[in-house]
């Protein structure tokens, strides 16, 4: 095998000193060559040629140069763990597990909004096509006055009217990019702007009167990832985490 670095630097044989007058032919023609003169054997020179040891090693060593070199190192996770969760994912870090019920339970899971499962009066319901008509979110059976919480922790983001309507939505900071948001309508804000909130905390009133479902008072309750909407029910593993685009409320 002959590698690069020997290809660039040929081999000079050493220069054998004069011999002395009268020393044997075979002496003093040998010029660095593997076989003497008149065929007899020689020993190889002293120099630095490369032998078969030499080559063997300096193979090796370009070789691993060349696969330290050219071959990546092992793929981490850090990609994986910058926090870019799909659209159409449900991965908000805001605990462990779901409360059964509407109280404040620990303050680090997820919890019902107001009542619990037995109150759900009208699911999710995904559009035949993106922007067909849906219900983007699901109704919760409450009266009017009832505190509402915040199903998971995170930062009162909006508080105020929308289309005449008040609702308050919490941004979950550590959910992916973008955060998760959830929304609750018709609510009537009792914390600030700005407000860290923790999973059953209280953050407003649902406002009396059938301003969305028709007949009689309840909680509407959303989830959005940027502009999208999700299936609230899959915080807690039971709902599908399918999607609605904004704007189409219902």
């Amino acid at each position: 095998m002959t590698t690069a670095l020997e290809a660039t630097a040929p081999f000079v044989p050493p220069v054998s000193p004069a011999a002395p007058s009268g020393a044997a032919s075979s002496t003093t023609a040998s010029s660095g060559a593997l076989g003497g003169v008149g065929g007899l054997s020689s020993p190889p020179p002293l120099g630095p040629g490369p032998g078969p040891n030499r080559r063997l090693l300096l193979a090796l060593v370009t070789v691993t140069t060349l696969l330290l070199t050219v071959l990546p190192g092992p793929v981490g996770h850090a990609a994986e763990a910058a926090g870019h969760g799909s659209r159409d994912s449900v991965d908000a870090d805001a605990g462990a597990s779901a409360s059964s019920g509407g109280g404040a339970g620990s303050g680090s899971g997820r919890v019902w909004p107001v009542g619990g499962p037995g109150g759900l009066v009208r699911r999710f319901e995904a559009p035949a096509t993106p922007w067909a008509a849906g219900h983007r979110g699901v109704d919760l059976a409450a009266t009017g006055g009832a505190d509402i919480r915040s199903a998971a922790p995170g930062v009162v983001s909006f508080s105020g009217l929308v289309a005449g309507r008040p609702v308050v939505t919490v941004t979950h900071p550590a959910s992916g990019s973008p955060p998760l948001r959830t929304t609750y309508l018709p609510v009537t804000g009792s914390l600030a702007t700005g407000t860290t909130v923790t999973a059953g905390e209280v953050i407003g009133q649902l406002t009396p009167g059938a301003v969305h479902c028709a007949g009689h008072d309840c909680l509407h309750w959303g989830l959005l990832r940027g502009d999208w909407y999700l299936d609230p029910l899959a915080l807690f593993g039971a709902g599908a985490a399918r999607l609605l685009p904004l704007g189409r409320e219902r």
